[in-house]
């Protein structure tokens, strides 16, 4: 059994295999899933129109592309398993850098039971209204919250579920080669989408360009003008991009010899690519009918293809299905290494340090995910569905770390080896800095529509209370320079000066 400790000649260590192309598609996957397709609909009626959604993903694009940096930065110069919660330990201390990592493992667990419901969701709604899978509601488990379960649904979602842990359990190179291909049915999606609209589209569906409505389906616009209606959207669409800090968790296993320089523009690449995926989705999306007719179905992207063509409509669902698919193996694989870096600086059980021999992977931890991500169908989709703006809340508050802690080193280490730099220096900091804080009101500020309700504080708070106990149980001294620093994770500073 491959366990860490300080007393150990023979560490284990982490793969090092990933390369920036590997790094990408992981990040990239888990960024853009299937919100794409599923909530076009949604941020539509939020903001009054595709064109005040568009607006405020690109802002949300700008302001993420700093921090982003920060994280390069952080990530370039202490390239180590656990990402965010390692870096806030070198910047603030052992407190800080605990509940950072704690809520940052919330935030990215959360996405994998959430990516099994929509595949289950999918498989019961969309797939069997085809009259050839009409099976696949024939055998009904019970109702939770109103919502049906079905035991094939949920037999098929467990088996996606299992190839992807699968992939995670047979090591690094085996995640990074799930996530490039499942990077393919995403732009075969967008595409097929593309396609489409050049034949059935019109940019003046895009038009009135705001205006406030109102469905049974998608709620309705409470903004009463255009830029109340940019910022409504701006609220939630940085949640959307969670996911580009798997690079920064994934940096201990980056190839040796890798180019750190390059490294460090891989985040600001996969947040630009995503920022341009979405763009795309909701010009398209926008442009196939008058908007106000697009939005009147509780679907309206599977919707509106279904009417266009039927056999889009197949192959969309199916590119959903491998969408789901993507964050699902990126947030697995990040989890772990969450848990894995927290448990190796004695903040979690040891347990959770323990690498199996066939990938050198964190198997205890991927299989207590494994748990909870195949669970996901038989609690339903409502059950969850208070869960995401607690998901999000976590991606937030590692910003806000992230974005602290690179400040805080350019004055407390300034002679650290930093082979990537944000732009601007300083100043590009403090834009960072000031943009995560700008994203951490958007969840405080009651009002808003991305805003924490009582139920998400009182999980926010239990989760607090399980990490205190879980720590308090476990911590024996707690982070130490050397450990923060372990021999099979840091590369040679005068390597990474280059």
């Amino acid at each position: 059994m491959k366990y860490f400790s300080k007393d150990n000649s023979e560490r284990p260590h982490l793969q090092k295999t990933l390369s920036l192309w590997n790094l990408f598609t992981i990040a990239f996957g888990a960024i853009v899933g299937t919100s794409w397709t599923l909530l076009v609909g949604n941020w539509m009626v939020l903001g009054g129109g595709p064109l005040p959604s568009m607006y405020a993903f690109l802002l949300a694009t700008i302001i993420l592309v700093p921090i982003g940096s920060a994280f390069s930065e952080l990530a370039s110069a202490i390239p180590v398993a656990g990402g965010a919660a390692v870096h806030a330990f070198r910047a603030f201390g052992e407190k800080p850098a605990f509940l950072c990592g704690w809520f940052l493992l919330l935030s990215n667990a959360l996405i994998c039971p959430w990516e099994a419901i929509v595949i289950s969701s999918l498989l019961s709604d969309q797939v069997a209204a085809f009259p050839a899978f009409a099976w696949l509601r024939s055998i009904k488990l019970y109702s939770v919250m109103h919502t049906d379960i079905y035991l094939w649904p949920v037999l098929i979602s467990a088996g996606f579920c299992l190839w992807v842990i699968r992939s995670n359990l047979r090591g690094v190179q085996s995640e990074a080669r799930l996530s490039a291909f499942l990077v393919k049915p995403l732009l075969l999606g967008m595409a097929l989408t593309l396609s489409i609209t050049l034949f059935a589209g019109s940019a003046n569906n895009t038009l009135p360009t705001f205006v406030p409505v109102s469905t049974s389906a998608l709620g309705s616009t409470s903004a009463q003008n255009l830029p109340e209606g940019v910022i409504a959207v701006l609220a939630i669409a940085p949640f959307y991009y969670a996911g580009f800090d798997t690079i920064t968790i994934h940096a201990g296993e980056a190839a040796r010899g890798i180019n750190w320089s390059k490294f460090g523009k891989v985040i600001s690449l996969a947040i630009l690519a995503a920022g341009c995926f979405y763009l795309v989705s909701i010009y398209s999306f926008g442009t196939l009918m008058p908007w106000r007719e697009f939005i009147q179905s509780p679907s309206p992207a599977l919707s509106t293809l279904k009417q266009l063509n039927i056999f889009a409509y197949a192959i969309m669902i199916g590119v959903m299905i491998f969408g789901s698919l993507g964050p699902m193996n990126a947030f697995l694989g990040a989890s772990s290494r969450i848990a894995y870096g927290l448990a190796r600086h004695h903040q979690l059980p040891s347990c959770l340090m323990h690498l199996n021999d066939t990938g050198n992977v964190p198997d205890v931890a991927c299989y207590i995910l494994a748990g909870v991500t195949v669970a996901g169908p038989l609690l339903g989709h409502d059950i969850l569905t208070p869960l995401a703006t607690v998901a999000s809340a976590g991606f937030i508050f590692s910003c806000v770390a992230a974005s602290f802690s690179c400040l805080k080193l350019r004055f407390s280490e300034p002679d650290l080896a930093r082979p990537y730099k944000v732009p601007g220096g300083m100043v590009g900091i403090s834009i960072a800095c000031i943009n995560s804080l700008i994203l951490l009101f958007f969840i405080v500020m009651p009002g808003v529509p991305s805003s924490l309700t009582a139920s998400n504080w009182l999980v926010l708070l239990l989760w607090t209370c399980l990490g205190y106990t879980l720590h308090r149980h476990t911590h024996r001294g707690g982070f130490t320079e050397q450990s923060s620093e372990d021999a099979e994770l840091v590369i040679d500073a005068e390597i990474r000066k280059r």
